[in-house]
C-alpha cells in the first residue's frame, strides 16, 4: 500500500509542472512607435533631469504640502480605493483556493452504528454493533494533464490584474484629488476677482449717482453702471455657490471631511508642478496599470484554454482511507482491528459536444481579451497625444491671454480718464470693464488648464501609483 501511495506522488510529482497552456506572446501594440509630431505638439528637449512618470512618486510630483495632506487622507479613507484593494484581496483568496485543489484533502471520522435484526440461519433477534475510526483522502485528482495548474494558472493571472486594476484606481484618485483642488482654487480666485469687481463697480455707480443728483451726469449713465454692479452680484452669488459644490467634491473624494487649513486659496498661490518625460519611445504605455491589466487578462484566457484541452484527457481520481474497525468499541484499537481501502477511478471522455464548444469558448474569449489590450493600448496612446497636444498649445494661450489682459486693462484705464475728462461716453468705460473682467477670467481658466493637463500628462502616463513588483 505504501509503495503504491509514493509511487503515485512520485509520479504526480514529475508530471505536475505538464500543462496544456498554449505558449504566450505578447501582441505587436496596435500604435505607432514614436509620439505624435506636428503644429499642436512643440518637441521638449530629452535630458536626464525629466523623469518618466512611473519611476516619480506622486509626493515628488505634486510638492504642494496641502495637497500632499490631502491626498494622503483620500488614500486612507477613500471608500472606492478601498473596495480595489478588497476586491484585490478576494482574488487572492480564490487563487489559494484554486491552488489548493493540487493537494489532497484529508479528512478524519469516527462511525458507530448499533442495530437490532434478525439474521438468516439464527432465531430471535440479536443486537449488532460496529465502530469504525479511520483517516483518508477523498476524491484527490491526480492533476496529470495540468487541468488544476491550468485553472490555477488562470486564477493567479486574474488576481494579478486585480492588483493592477488597484494601481489604475490610486491613479484615478490622485488625479482627481488633485484636478478638485486645483478647480478650487481656480473658483476660489474667480470668487475674489467678481468681489473685487463688485467693490469697485459699486465704488464708480456711487460716484455716478451723485454726479446724476446734481446733474453732471444722465439717468442713462447712472442706469448703466447699476447694469455692472448687479452682474457683478451675480457673479459672486454663482462662484459662492460653486465653491460650495467644489469643497463638497473635494470631500467626497477623500472619503472625510478636508480641514479648513487644507483648503487652497487663489490659483496663483498654487505651487508650480514638475514636467514629466513621455519618453523617447510610446512604449513607456506598456507600463501603464490598465494595460497591465488586459495583459493579466489576456493571460488568464490563455490558461483557461489549458484547462479545456485537458478536458479531453482521462481525468484520475483517487480515494482512499485506513483505520481501525471492530464490533466492541473497546476492541477498536487493539490489533487485528486495523483496515483499508484504496479506490482509484478513471473517468475517460469518449464524446461530448460540450467538451469541444467549450474549447471554442475559451479561445473565442483570448481572441476578445487580444483585441481589449490592444484597445486599452490605442486609447492610452491617445489620452498622452491629447495630452502632448494642450502642452504645446498652452504656453502659447497663456502669453497671448496675459497680453489681451494687459491690453484691456490699459483700455479701461484710458476709457476711465477719458470718461471722467468728459471726452467720451460712459458705454465705453462698460465695454472696457467687461472686456477687462472676461479676458481675466480667462487667464484663470488657461492656468487651470495648463496645470489639469500637467496633472493628466502624469498620470496617463502611468504615473501616481505606488510601485509594485513586476508579475
Amino acid at each position: 500500500m505504501r509503495r503504491k501511495i509514493v509511487l503515485i506522488l512520485g509520479l504526480v510529482v514529475c508530471l505536475g509542472g505538464c500543462t496544456m497552456i498554449p505558449k504566450y506572446t505578447r501582441p505587436e501594440p496596435p500604435i505607432p512607435a514614436a509620439w505624435p509630431s506636428g503644429p499642436a505638439y512643440k518637441e521638449t528637449p530629452v535630458t536626464e533631469r525629466a523623469p518618466v512618470a512611473p519611476d516619480l512618486q506622486w509626493q515628488k510630483f505634486f510638492t504642494d504640502a496641502r495637497l500632499q495632506a490631502i491626498i494622503a487622507i483620500a488614500l486612507k479613507n477613500n471608500r472606492d480605493l478601498r473596495v480595489a484593494a478588497l476586491n484585490v484581496e478576494k482574488a487572492r483568496a480564490l487563487y489559494r483556493v484554486q491552488r489548493a485543489e493540487l493537494l489532497p484533502v484529508v479528512e478524519t471520522g469516527f462511525t458507530a452504528t448499533k442495530e437490532h435484526a434478525r439474521i438468516s440461519g439464527t432465531t430471535g433477534l440479536v443486537t449488532l454493533e460496529e465502530y469504525s475510526a479511520n483517516l483518508g483522502i477523498s476524491s484527490w485528482e491526480l492533476d496529470f494533464f495540468g487541468r488544476i495548474r491550468s485553472l490555477g494558472k488562470k486564477a493567479l493571472e486574474e488576481y494579478f490584474a486585480t492588483a493592477q486594476a488597484r494601481r489604475s484606481a490610486q491613479i484615478s484618485l490622485v488625479s482627481e484629488i488633485a484636478y478638485a483642488y486645483l478647480t478650487l482654487a481656480a473658483d476660489r480666485e474667480n470668487l475674489q476677482l467678481a468681489q473685487s469687481t463688485l467693490a469697485s463697480q459699486q465704488a464708480a455707480f456711487n460716484l455716478i449717482r451723485r454726479r446724476f443728483e446734481v446733474g453732471i451726469v444722465t439717468q442713462l449713465d447712472l442706469r448703466q453702471a447699476q447694469t455692472r454692479v448687479d452682474a457683478a452680484r451675480v457673479d459672486v452669488a454663482k462662484y459662492t455657490e460653486q465653491v460650495a459644490k467644489d469643497e463638497n467634491a473635494l470631500n467626497l473624494l477623500a472619503g472625510s471631511m478636508v480641514p479648513a487649513d487644507l483648503l487652497p486659496g487663489e490659483l496663483s498661490a498654487v505651487k508650480p508642478l514638475p514636467d514629466v518625460a513621455p519618453g523617447t519611445s510610446s512604449e513607456v504605455l506598456l507600463r501603464r496599470p490598465d494595460i497591465l491589466e488586459a495583459e493579466n487578462t489576456l493571460k488568464a484566457a490563455n490558461a483557461n484554454i489549458g484547462a479545456a484541452r485537458a478536458n479531453f484527457f482521462p481525468r484520475i481520481s483517487l480515494t482512499s482511507a485506513i483505520g481501525s474497525a471492530s464490533g466492541d468499541l473497546s476492541g477498536l484499537f487493539k490489533s487485528g482491528s486495523f483496515v483499508w481501502n484504496y479506490a482509484p477511478q478513471i473517468v475517460l471522455p469518449i464524446f461530448d459536444a460540450r467538451t469541444w464548444s467549450a474549447l471554442r469558448e475559451t479561445k473565442v474569449e483570448r481572441e476578445i481579451a487580444v483585441a481589449q489590450y490592444e484597445k486599452a493600448i490605442q486609447g492610452a496612446f491617445r489620452e498622452v497625444a491629447d495630452a502632448l497636444a494642450s502642452r504645446g498649445t498652452l504656453g502659447d494661450r497663456m502669453k497671448a491671454q496675459q497680453s489681451l489682459v494687459d491690453a484691456t486693462a490699459k483700455t479701461y484705464q484710458l476709457s476711465t480718464a477719458r470718461y471722467e475728462k468728459g471726452i467720451d461716453i460712459y458705454l465705453n468705460v462698460l465695454d472696457a470693464q467687461r472686456s477687462l473682467y472676461t479676458a481675466q477670467q480667462g487667464l484663470i481658466a488657461i492656468r487651470l488648464a495648463k496645470l489639469a493637463n500637467q496633472v493628466r500628462l502624469y498620470a496617463v502616463l502611468g504615473g501616481g501609483s505606488d510601485p509594485t513588483p513586476a508579475n
